[in-house]
């Protein structure tokens, strides 16, 4: 099913969030998570989506919203099931920390010590580099997220004989395979298939009673079904005009990658089982669990600037504010666990494309306000003192601040992308003449960079101000006459 982004769609959600504003059988009442999350769908075109909140060991929030079938007008529930994706291989993470327990392996091992039909070069990989993406490993998938072959045996024969795509521990890379050789592994160790043992070991022990793997094949309880906005273009995802159906098809051998369905409500009860050592009994395999691993480099690798690093199963927000575990999923799910702060948030949605891992931290900043973006969340230190510049002095000379900043302040810096990224973060907060003020500083600090020309004139064509907007985008052209856009953005507003 294909449905183009318009108007009478964008109605269609906008009506149906409205309608499904108390759809929580927990919580009746609208807050400003609500508000900020049906704004979150309409924007992102999501068309369910499940929320769960977990602080100080109790779910404090649980609330649905949307559609769960496009095509029938099915509403979200509380019961509604979405698939987590690539957030199982947290689920993962903890099955192998068990094992670890019990003594019957250790992340650090060769995995050569539990499996014998290995090619030469996998043989001194550790466990924990195949956790974290840095192992090197060929891919058993393709660009596509296809199997290399239509049976197990023959994907795992044709990965075999494919040459390692780096030096281990160089960089991070995403990779299934190693997810493939840890199922394995837990088979043979457990002695049963390493869903039983999850199922067994995790999914009993927290009460998660509708969480189960699975896939499109499958007939699910109270799906929430599956849509898509993404697609594969010369190797990269892309985002297109329209919303359809999506078909996923996850193997058993394959589903310590992916697999697991489940509610927002169960995903948070596992969260505080987890925390309350019910399924790891002894702290230190928790801090074990959620230790990022680093590269030959000494840093940690991960996804982008974000979610920056990789743990046992775990990916990780590292950071000195607010540090979180953040298993994200098949871009449409994700749950962020803030130990310091004793604040876990899980987002399910049943749209690849929605990635809530960019919004969750702002959620996060209704229980703890700082870590909200109006508050300067997330901004270096340096462009902070730019923005207090801005709220407490309001000052228009902001080049001569800096200027002052930099003899006054050791290690004082400002990066032309991230001052261009606090622009449009201004722009969002509906701050456009503050937005406008860092923009032209950016000129001012950066003037051979056509980029910041650009932005400059951009905003200066939303406050209406035509004349300087067609000087400075004709600027960035000069600078890179690549730039296109400039020159007919020029063109058209000296049209006007």
């Amino acid at each position: 099913m294909k449905i183009k982004f318009s108007k009478s769609l964008g109605i269609f959600f906008l009506t149906s969030l409205i309608a499904l504003s108390a759809n929580s059988q927990n919580q009746q009442h609208t807050d400003s998570i609500d508000l900020f999350l049906k704004d979150k769908m309409e924007k992102l075109h999501i068309p369910g989506l499940q929320i769960a909140v977990v602080q100080h060991g109790k779910i404090v929030k649980r609330k649905s919203y949307g559609v769960a079938n496009i095509e029938n007008s099915v509403n979200v529930t509380d019961q509604s099931m979405f698939s987590i994706n690539s957030c199982t291989k947290a689920f993962v993470g903890v099955a192998v920390m068990q094992l670890q327990e019990e003594g019957k392996l250790n992340i650090n091992d060769p995995i050569s010590k539990y499996l014998k039909d290995l090619p030469v070069a996998w043989k001194d990989l550790t466990i924990k580099q195949l956790f974290a993406n840095l192992s090197g490993l060929p891919n058993i998938i393709d660009e596509r997220e296809n199997l290399l072959a239509d049976t197990e045996n023959g994907s795992w024969e044709k990965v075999k004989t494919l040459p390692m795509e780096f030096k281990t521990g160089d960089h991070f890379s995403y990779n299934q395979t190693g997810y493939v050789i840890i199922g394995k592994i837990i088979n043979k160790l457990s002695g049963m298939h390493f869903t039983k043992f999850i199922e067994d070991r995790q999914f009993k022990v927290a009460g998660m009673k509708q969480t189960r793997f699975g896939d499109s094949n499958d007939i699910i309880p109270h799906s929430a079904g599956a849509y898509t906005t993404q697609d594969v273009v010369n190797g990269r995802w892309v985002t297109s005009n329209e919303i359809r159906s999506s078909y996923a098809k996850f193997p058993e051998f394959f589903r310590t990658c992916t697999g697991i369905i489940a509610t927002s409500g169960e995903i948070a009860q596992w969260i505080i089982a987890l925390q309350n050592q019910e399924l790891l009994r002894q702290k230190s395999s928790l801090d074990v669990l959620w230790q990022p691993a680093l590269r030959n480099n000494g840093r940690v690798g991960g996804f982008n600037k974000l979610v920056n690093g990789y743990a046992v199963g775990w990916p990780t927000v590292t950071r000195e504010e607010h540090p979180a575990l953040g298993p994200i999923g098949g871009m449409r799910s994700a749950f962020f666990v803030y130990p310091k702060d004793d604040l876990s948030i899980v987002v399910l949605t049943n749209l690849q494309g929605a990635n809530p891992e960019w919004f969750i931290d702002e959620i996060a900043g209704y229980y703890i306000p700082e870590m909200k973006e109006s508050n300067g969340f997330g901004l270096s230190p340096s462009v902070k003192k730019i923005r207090k510049e801005l709220i407490t002095q309001n000052q228009r000379n902001l080049l001569k601040i800096v200027e002052n900043l930099k003899m006054n302040n050791a290690g004082f810096a400002l990066s032309e992308n991230e001052l261009n990224d606090f622009g449009y973060r201004l722009l969002g907060e509906n701050k456009p003449n503050e937005a406008l003020k860092i923009f032209k500083l950016n000129t001012d600090l950066y003037p051979k960079s056509e980029n910041t020309y650009d932005s400059y004139a951009e905003t200066l064509a939303g406050l209406g101000n035509k004349k300087e907007a067609i000087k400075n985008y004709k600027k960035a052209f000069e600078l890179n006459p690549k730039n296109t856009n400039a020159q007919e953005q020029a063109k058209k507003l000296a049209s006007l």
